[in-house]
């Protein structure tokens, strides 16, 4: 990429921080760096505008949220002197409100007890009795002596190999195993944890368990007004609490790096709008209609391989310099030595008409129009695609290079350098720069392709300038990151020349950290506070 040419963004585009005298060189630059980076993980995501923002959201494991549910599960069990494992199943029922629970217990509870499955008597729930004489097992007939059965403190007892059969059939038919009730048809009373702590196997206990605590979340609208969120990232088990008020919905950032909108569930795409991002991976999935007309209108060179348009009747096919190799488009056979393939006659039988009649040309032209205009428009489509596309396997490797720092790179390159490993941290923070470069770009290029080329014109100048800009120091500030690092850090260097250069390079790395910063601040800002076109349908 070439150097990028600034001006002082002082009249469309809201005040963006150019710095003329600064960044006329390569490496002879300075940026102004406020954005503070130890709160990824507790703030909103690389805020834009350089001020510190309060925290947004906090990242839980899954144990903070287990803490969290047992405490509610505990507080709803002592109020209601109910045990543990019916008042899960209330408060699953009231969708994890704690509130509701009460309010509809004291109101009607005999209601509620029916409606979960709690005897409707009006005593103490049991979670499993044991029998107290030789009885049948109801599933499988079998006579076993007293106290080798158990019930869901109801009448009807089971052995235990039916027990662990029945439950682990439940579990394996997924989250509805939280709802079981009693083997008997008949009969009401609800299966909860401590039965099934005591009648199931290991694995099935612990799926069960997790069954639970999924649920806690993903049924829990009561559960903070439903604040909290599972990270959907691949491997994570981590999930995400929102502190913000509900209108200030964003970005937020898993500590397994892992980018999601809160507002709908989206991989993270600051600073598009949820409705551009649906519409986007709307055409992205009707891609098997890209695929037909590629398959209809182009074909691959015999000799060089290069994808070549047919937007000409003629099947005489002549690949551009430097192949030049001229060939039949319908059979592939050399043109030179060509005797026919049986193919298509479009000219001949366009002949053989004696003309075209007006309305039938006028028909003919639009048709080639229509034609004309969807090749473009497919053009325009792979063009944003393709480098959507590369943004995205950028941000893979990026987050790859990551770990492989955090895990072990740092320690050899700090042993190579024989500098503390904390002297590296500009590393970390030029790589997470990196990686909010790639998703504000992906998303970024998905927005361009919303802009009617005609009637955005202008628009669609300043997108692309600001655009350019960024993407020309991210793709700076990447391959300093990447390949520089690893040419000057190699297994094989010698440290006297690696200390000599490690101020160098590191002064670099931070003023490309920076200057990256400050252009994908205003690209951003751009998005936020400029006219930019939104749109509903890319169709």
């Amino acid at each position: 990429m070439g150097d990028a040419d600034y001006d002082d963004g002082s009249d469309d585009c809201g005040g963006y921080e150019y710095d003329e005298d600064k960044v006329d060189g390569e490496d002879d630059y300075a940026f102004e760096d406020t954005c503070d980076y130890d709160e990824v993980e507790t703030t909103e995501v690389n805020a834009d505008d350089g001020e510190e923002k309060e925290q947004r959201y906090v990242v839980l494991t899954e144990d903070a949220v287990r803490a969290r549910q047992e405490a509610k599960t505990a507080k709803v069990a002592e109020i209601l002197s109910i045990p543990p494992g019916f008042a899960a199943v209330l408060l699953r029922h009231f969708k994890w409100s704690a509130g509701r629970v009460q309010e509809e217990w004291f109101s009607d509870d005999g209601r509620v007890r029916a409606a979960a499955g709690l005897p409707a008597d009006g005593g103490v729930p049991v979670p499993t009795a044991v029998s107290r004489a030789e009885l049948p097992c109801a599933i499988c007939f079998v006579e076993h002596p007293a106290g080798e059965m158990r019930s869901a403190g109801c009448a009807h007892y089971y052995c235990g190999e039916c027990w662990r059969a029945y439950i682990r059939a439940a579990v394996d038919d997924g989250a509805r195993c939280l709802s079981l009730r009693c083997p008997d048809l008949s009969c009401p009373a609800a299966v909860v944890q401590e039965l099934v702590d005591v009648a199931a196997d290991a694995k099935d206990r612990e799926r069960y368990a997790r069954f639970t605590l999924r649920s806690f979340v993903d049924e829990g609208s009561g559960v903070g007004g439903g604040r909290i969120k599972w990270c959907r990232g691949a491997g994570s088990t981590r999930a995400v609490e929102f502190l913000g008020a509900a209108g200030d919905a964003a970005d937020v950032l898993c500590a397994s790096r892992h980018g999601f909108c809160w507002s709908c569930g989206e991989e993270a795409h600051r600073p598009v709008s949820c409705d551009t991002v649906r519409a986007w991976l709307d055409k992205n999935a009707s891609y098997t209609e890209t695929s037909n007309w590629v398959l209809a209108n182009t074909k691959h060179c015999p000799r060089c391989r290069l994808p070549i348009e047919k937007n000409q009747g003629c099947m005489h096919m002549t690949c551009p310099p430097p192949c030049a190799h001229e060939f039949c488009w319908v059979c592939l056979d050399p043109w030179d030595d060509h005797t026919g393939c049986g193919g298509f006659r479009q000219e001949e039988n366009a002949a053989s008409d004696g003309g075209i009649g007006g309305q039938e040309e006028r028909t003919t032209r639009r048709r080639r129009q229509s034609q004309s205009q969807a090749a473009m428009d497919m053009d325009r489509y792979v063009y944003h695609y393709e480098r959507w596309a590369a943004n995205y396997s950028s941000l893979e490797n990026v987050f790859k290079d990551m770990a492989e720092l955090e895990s072990s790179g740092v320690k050899r390159i700090a042993a190579v350098a024989g500098q503390p490993a904390a002297s590296f941290a500009f590393l970390g923070k030029a790589y997470e720069q990196i990686a909010h470069g790639r998703r504000v770009l992906k998303w970024a290029y998905a927005y361009g392709y919303c802009l009617d080329p005609a009637r955005d014109a202008a628009k669609r100048g300043l997108f692309e300038d600001l655009l350019d800009q960024a993407n020309s120091w991210l793709e700076r500030l990447h391959d300093a990151a990447e390949l520089e690092r690893r040419e000057l850090f190699c297994s094989d260097a010698e440290p006297a020349v690696v200390r000599d250069l490690l101020k160098y390079y590191k002064d670099k790395v931070e003023s490309y950290t920076a200057a990256t910063r400050t252009l994908l601040r205003n690209l951003v800002k751009a998005f936020e506070t400029t006219d930019l076109p939104e749109f509903k349908s890319l169709n």
